[in-house]
């Protein structure tokens, strides 16, 4: 866990690691990543936008070589295809694999509840707002597909998001990411990031324990 929150504050140093190590298998690893982390609903913990964030940062810099259109198409299919994925997991093992001992150590269950909460009220856009939500994006897919919600209206907001999400974050990086203040800062500029994505969440959370007490 402590690495793994190291890797998060200091997402840049690791990235320009892995430029210089693995050259262009780099778009590789960046596309597994964010797979990963939107795909894949036991790892919802993954860094997501500041990845973005930070790799189009790089792009934005001719020392690194990375290609900025290339990193924007393989992000957007990362996302498509990994709630694509999450939402199929859900199909076909449906909710009630969150019930199963084995699930319930990997996942937050009152987490899971939220996604749940925040999908009953706002239903297909859901999709789309996941995007720029930590943790709800990783469970909305999943939560979707155990709700059997219909796959064109699915595909519809999947795209939706992904395409707004990728954009913004890429846009940022690119134009942002490399100005003095925020690359002396960058750390603290990850937990802003961060912390602003949160705030849906922990107001729905909120909202649905009050709404709970009552």
């Amino acid at each position: 866990m402590t690495q793994l929150i190291d890797f998060i504050l200091h997402i840049d140093t690791h990235l320009v690691s892995i430029v210089n190590n693995f050259g262009n298998w780099t778009y590789l690893i960046l596309f597994v990543m964010v797979f990963i982390e939107t795909g894949i609903v036991i790892f919802p913990f993954l860094p997501g936008d500041s990845l973005l964030f930070a790799a189009c940062a790089l792009a934005a810099n001719s020392a690194y070589h990375l290609n900025i259109w290339l990193l924007f198409a393989l992000f957007l299919a990362a996302a498509v295809l990994g709630d694509t994925a999450n939402y199929e997991i859900g199909r076909h093992l449906g909710l009630a694999a969150a019930n199963t001992s084995w699930f319930a150590k990997l996942i937050n269950r009152e987490k899971l509840q939220s996604a749940e909460a925040f999908f009953n009220k706002h239903g297909g856009k859901t999709i789309a707002i996941a995007r720029f939500m930590p943790l709800v994006r990783t469970f909305a897919p999943f939560v979707a597909g155990g709700s059997n919600m219909h796959y064109p209206k699915f595909i519809h907001y999947n795209l939706l998001g992904g395409f707004l999400w990728v954009t913004m974050c890429c846009v940022a990086g690119f134009f942002f990411g490399n100005q003095p203040f925020v690359k002396a800062h960058f750390s603290v500029v990850v937990l802003a990031i961060v912390a602003v994505s949160l705030v849906p969440v922990l107001i729905t959370a909120l909202r649905s324990r009050r709404a709970g007490k009552a």
